[in-house]
């Protein structure tokens, strides 16, 4: 079938202005998720809290953005990205802005709340959305690119937020992003559209001269049902659990402290290394993405980068390293090779229906976010059993020994991925399920 030229500028055009509103929404998401690491000495201030205390208001991010990503997959494969993201910035605004002018701790951890419903949807929504758009044979690249642009927001959360934070509160940061992440919903709701169809064009198979995958026929509890019942599902999500999980609290809590704590920097200087982590990680995706489509091949991807971060896990608690080269380095392993968990979505989508590809991909990324969930405070809380009464300015002071105890369990998350990633089912870059012409 040959498509008018005009016709395809027009698609073109189409699918990179929809992909650009949803990267940007999604760069909101990792901002909201990584801030908290910076300004944890503020909240501790704040609040007055513990570290067990803290780890669980930055954790309540995890907890309700973990219990929304199934909901999350079902509503971008019925209702559609777009009303899905817009509703989801809005929500996260608002929670943000509560956020940045709460008096109590339990007022923050409302707004943190409402922040992680607001996001939760938005990264299933977004590459829900790119598989209406884009061509399989570019998924792990384009899965890549969207990580890769979705961690700059992680990346402004570190480094450039301290910077900033040398000039206004945080609370004027939390208000800012907030009102920017509602700007973003209204964006979301006039331009986006979840399918190509939506926007009188023909889809991504038929401009590709194929014919389109067949639609949902079923109730979504069904197709539900039978996304939870593919075993091959799953050890993606185990493999998001472990390597991905234990970054992102690292990165996003307490990777900031334990360069201020063990090692005396201040925190414009400690943030430097989650910076490096993030851009590390950031990298990581656009590259085991591109190298997972280039070799064909998923499986060999995903045990590498777990075994390798394993590693580095290991090397953080036995090596001899400090400020400088040697800790900028391993904070950059640590996020590059995590990289490699964005391969599991495309492993997870290759194995069930088309038609159920948000279900699948929110079932993995659960195990994600409910990795981070649990690490977050179990970080803080076997820091708290060792750390010996010290307090700075109000603020507890925690040893590299006291350090060394969450960075254990951090390793055993690692190895606890590595296990799932010898499960992983090979799809070679297609869909299983579906029958492929030559």
């Amino acid at each position: 079938m040959s498509i008018d030229p005009r016709v395809r500028a027009r698609f073109l055009r189409a699918r990179w202005s929809v992909y650009a509103i949803l990267v940007l929404a999604y760069m909101m998401v990792f901002f909201h998720r990584m801030a908290p690491g910076v300004v944890a000495a503020d909240l501790m201030a704040a609040f007055g809290t513990s570290g067990a205390a803290l780890g669980s208001l930055a954790a309540m991010y995890y907890y309700v953005y973990t219990a929304m990503q199934i909901p999350s997959g079902v509503l971008a494969d019925t209702l559609g990205s777009r009303i899905v993201v817009a509703l989801g910035c809005l929500v996260a605004g608002g929670g943000s802005i509560l956020f940045g002018v709460a008096a109590s701790f339990e007022t923050a951890s409302l707004g943190r709340l409402l922040v992680g419903l607001g996001v939760s949807v938005v990264f299933v929504g977004l590459m829900r959305s790119n598989t209406q758009w884009f061509s399989e044979r570019y998924y792990g690249v384009i899965s890549g690119l969207t990580l890769l642009l979705g961690n700059v927001g992680s990346i402004l959360a570190a480094g450039p937020l301290a910077l900033v934070l040398g000039a206004v509160s945080w609370r004027v940061v939390f208000v800012g992003i907030g009102v920017l992440s509602i700007l973003i919903g209204v964006l979301t709701a006039l331009i986006v559209r979840s399918r190509p169809e939506d926007a009188g064009l023909p889809s991504a198979r038929e401009m590709e001269g194929l014919e389109p995958h067949p639609s949902r026929h079923r109730h979504w509890l069904h197709d539900l049902r039978g996304v939870f019942m593919t075993p091959a599902v799953w050890p993606s999500f185990f493999v998001m659990f472990g390597v991905t999980g234990s970054l992102f609290a690292f990165a996003g809590l307490w990777g900031v402290p334990l360069m201020r704590d063990g090692f005396g920097l201040d925190r414009a200087q400690a943030s430097v290394y989650t910076t490096v982590a993030l851009a590390g990680f950031a990298i990581g995706c656009m590259v085991m993405g591109s190298l997972s489509d280039h070799l064909g091949r998923r499986k060999p991807v995903i045990l590498a980068t777990c075994v390798l971060s394993l590693a580095i896990w290991m090397a953080l608690i036995l090596l001899p390293w400090g400020p400088g080269w040697s800790g900028l380095l391993l904070y950059g392993a640590l996020g590059l090779t995590a990289g490699g968990f964005v391969v599991g979505y495309a492993a997870a989508k290759e194995v069930v229906s088309p038609g159920v590809a948000g279900m699948a991909i929110a079932l993995v990324n659960t195990g994600l976010f409910l990795g981070a969930a649990i690490m977050q405070p179990a970080f803080g809380w076997v820091m708290d059993l060792t750390w010996d009464g010290t307090l700075t300015e109000g603020v507890r002071h925690y040893s590299m020994d006291d350090y060394r105890n969450g960075l254990w369990l951090s390793a055993a998350f690692a190895l606890l991925a590595l296990i799932a990633a010898a499960f992983v089912h090979e799809t070679k870059c297609r869909n299983i399920t579906v029958a492929h012409t030559p």
